[in-house]
């Protein structure tokens, strides 16, 4: 009678908790950082959305700044260190007020040369 040779350990379990585990951290992973407030961008007939990558400046309907983790007043010298030579992107919602954007870009030009873009929505 032949002699049975021992049955190795086998690796389905492990490999079902790999798995288990990848699927786990891809739900719960944060591909985007959230903006800080929810905006209603304006419509644009033939809008070329930039890219995300860029410095983004938030302008909520009520006039709050935000960018990056900075809120307020304290935008304005987070705006002046940056390091990017490319024109800053301006999120602003549909209902603020144009006033206020024309001086927050009369603003920014007096403390960046790097020139701004505003985006709008396709629509």
């Amino acid at each position: 009678m032949p002699r049975r040779r021992p049955r190795g350990e086998t690796i389905i379990p492990m490999i079902n908790v790999v798995f288990l585990l990848l699927v786990f951290f891809l739900l719960t992973a944060q591909i985007a950082p959230p903006e800080p407030f929810r905006l209603s961008p304006p419509d644009a007939a033939d809008a070329d959305l930039p890219a995300r990558d860029r410095d983004v400046l938030y302008v909520s309907a009520s006039g709050q700044l935000a960018y990056d983790a900075a809120r307020g007043e304290e935008v304005w010298a987070m705006v002046a260190a940056r390091r990017d030579d490319g024109p800053l992107e301006i999120r602003a919602d549909r209902a603020a007020d144009a006033a206020g954007i024309a001086a927050l870009l009369r603003r920014l030009h007096r403390i960046t040369d790097t020139g701004a873009q505003l985006v709008v929505g396709g629509g």
